[in-house]
């Protein structure tokens, strides 16, 4: 997790092991473009397993795509309710849900084992990131905005949470967060586009 802050303000980065598992749980299932927003495949890639199977009694894949929406909304936050925690291997929390509860009992050791890996290279990424002074960018923004306007920023609180996905970009989701792909800093100028102008809204 990274922070950068200043009187008032405060931007967090950080990924996120919960909707790192949700978005296995979708490839692995097949539901293309499920979710708003919708966010792009996971990479590294994984090869869908038909659900029919394991949905035909209980909704088919009509019913798993509305109970897996769902708990996305939850899980970013934007629909009423906590998330239910994973409790394996019934996963009762889930019980409202049938569909996505034998999806989620079916694959979540391979979705666990999936994100592990991809939280320790995140770790060394951001690492790295601290040591080359990647995130000063961060920060210059709101600087740059506070020339612009002849103030300080207002106080606000912005939360980034990096996904191992395929395409490089990134989601806002009001009033402060973003979802974007852990290596849309890569390129710093793709990365601006997309955080400046919510960086300008809430300063």
């Amino acid at each position: 997790m990274h922070h950068t802050g200043g009187p008032g303000w405060r931007i967090t980065v950080d990924a996120s092991a919960p909707l790192m598992i949700a978005l296995y749980l979708r490839d692995a299932s097949g539901l293309i473009g499920a979710g708003m927003p919708s966010i792009s495949a996971i990479h590294p890639p994984i090869k869908a397993v038909e659900p029919h199977q394991l949905t035909s009694q209980v909704g088919g894949m009509e019913s798993l795509r509305f109970e897996w929406e769902q708990w996305w909304a939850q899980l970013l936050g934007v629909f009423p309710g906590r998330p239910p925690q994973l409790t394996a291997p019934d996963f009762q929390e889930f019980a409202g849900h049938p569909a996505l509860q034998r999806v989620v009992q079916a694959h979540f050791g391979a979705a666990l084992d999936w994100t592990r890996q991809q939280l320790a290279q995140y770790e060394l990424m951001a690492a790295q990131r601290e040591t080359m002074g990647d995130l000063k960018i961060l920060a210059q923004l709101v600087q740059d905005r506070e020339l612009e306007l002849g103030r300080n920023a207002r106080d606000f609180n912005l939360s980034i949470l990096e996904l191992p996905i395929a395409e490089q970009r990134a989601w806002f989701l009001e009033p402060n967060r973003i979802v974007m792909s852990q290596h849309l800093l890569d390129d710093p100028e793709v990365f601006r586009s997309y955080v400046q102008p919510v960086v300008e809204m809430l300063v």
